[in-house]
């Protein structure tokens, strides 16, 4: 490689690495315990106890109470408000049910109550704005600045995929004369901290690019949503256009809608049903959004639409490409797809990540501590400018 072409692809390095620095460091160290998210919230929250154990509630075994019945012990205990999901556990019956003051309600201003369906018994009532994880998440996913944080953080995202690739162009020519995996104790501390940063991040750089790249698509979802309701939503709804929504007062049998999406998408279990008025749903409709069966369909939403008045079937399609993307990106993010001993890799791996951006700071911060003491250190020896 030609002294300008590593010149350039230093300044690229640098560059990409300071402007993110900080903020990646913020998001692994908040990222570590939502990797765990599922873990923590059974410790802290406990796992409540089921009469049919085994027996999801997305499903029609016997001795289910209707959707029915279970939507109003909900509302009984929300006065006033009215539903904006209902989603379902297919491993118990657990299900939860969300309210909110009205159908478009922000997120803040709703309330998620855990029920049993085997029982009708109400576990808990928190609001979504809630606790200690959903404060770390919020600070992870927008840093509380909403739409404009999360496509900030997505553009830091990309500068980090730019300073990993930029890394691994200049450890090639750099370390061509060193075996791989070189630990120079013997050397100063700079070069010891060089030789675990270059390393790190060398046996990092696959994980880092998958996570870098599918956070990016993960801080678009609001822009995807908004897409998806223009386009495929709009086709699927388009007998609906300039009808008035449909008050919460007029809303039909859930069970009655439920079977309809179920004969439209045989094979399929529902995750969740998003109600009208919301942003996963039109005016008019109760969405019924389904899961495959295996580990990769499980994460592919397929909805049906039906009419959340007549009870009659509408539209059924699967999401559109861009969808899919991110839907897969967050399993990828997260690590959540392979059960607790891809989540200790995801998690060891993100150590590493913290431990190659904190290096890189100390050894910027060194070299330009040097600089200002010795005006002969701003020019190192060729020797030096090789092994940085």
């Amino acid at each position: 490689m030609q002294n300008r072409s590593i010149r350039a692809w230093a300044w690229v390095h640098k560059w990409t690495s300071l402007v993110c620095t900080l903020f990646l460091l913020m998001l692994c160290l908040t990222g570590l315990p939502l990797i765990f998210h599922d873990e923590i919230d059974l410790l802290t929250e406990g796992a409540p106890q089921f009469r049919l154990p085994g027996v999801g509630s997305s499903s029609d075994a016997p001795g289910l109470r209707p959707l029915d019945d279970m939507l109003a012990r909900a509302l009984a205990e929300r006065p006033g408000e009215v539903p904006v999901f209902m989603a379902f556990d297919n491993d118990q019956p657990s299900m939860t049910v969300t309210t909110a003051p009205r159908p478009d309600s922000p997120a803040s201003d709703m309330t998620i109550l855990q029920l049993d369906r085997s029982t009708g018994e109400i576990f808990a009532a928190e609001s979504d704005g809630e606790g200690v994880m959903h404060f770390i998440l919020q600070l992870h996913t927008d840093m509380f600045l909403g739409l404009p944080g999360m496509l900030f953080l997505g553009a830091m995202g990309l500068l980090f995929a730019a300073a990993v690739v930029s890394g691994v162009v200049l450890y090639v020519p750099f370390t061509r004369k060193l075996p791989f995996g070189t630990l120079r104790y013997s050397r100063s501390a700079r070069a010891k901290w060089l030789d675990y940063h270059n390393l790190l991040g060398v046996v990092t750089v696959a994980w880092v690019l998958v996570v870098g790249i599918t956070g990016t698509i993960h801080t678009l979802a609001d822009p995807i949503n908004q897409a998806w309701q223009r386009s495929e939503l709009g086709e699927m709804t388009r007998a609906y256009a300039g009808r008035e929504a449909l008050p919460p007062a007029r809303y039909g049998s859930l069970d009655r809608a439920m079977a309809r999406a179920r004969e439209a998408l045989p094979g399929n279990n529902p995750q969740f049903i998003a109600f009208p008025g919301g942003k996963f749903s039109s005016k008019h409709h109760y969405a019924v959004f389904f899961q495959g069966d295996t580990p990769l369909t499980e994460r592919l939403l397929t909805p049906a639409l039906i009419d959340a008045e007549t009870g009659a079937f509408t539209d059924a399609r699967p999401m559109p490409w861009y969808y899919k993307a991110l839907s897969l990106s967050r399993p990828l993010h997260f690590g959540d797809y392979g059960g607790l001993p891809l989540k200790l890799l995801w998690a060891v791996l993100d150590v590493f990540t913290i431990v190659v951006l904190v290096t890189g700071l100390y050894l910027w911060l060194g070299k330009r501590r040097a600089r200002a003491l010795s005006p002969a250190a701003a020019t190192p020896s060729p020797r030096l400018r090789r092994a940085e």
